[in-house]
């Protein structure tokens, strides 16, 4: 599932934030990161997947 996530930061990266942590304070940001620019959403992502563990099972 980990490989999923990575996959999709690249992808949607809110929809990665999203099966990470679910629609908390990352979800909002992220969205907002998306839209000012592609890539901060992107490092975000990557961020928010790898330093957070999985909190929906």
């Amino acid at each position: 599932m980990t490989l999923l996530r990575i996959i999709l930061c690249f992808i949607l990266p809110p929809l990665a934030v999203f099966l990470t942590v679910g629609l908390r304070g990352h979800f909002w940001l992220n969205i907002l990161l998306t839209l000012l620019g592609g890539l901060p959403g992107m490092i975000h992502a990557l961020w928010v997947v790898a330093t957070h563990t999985d909190k929906r099972g």
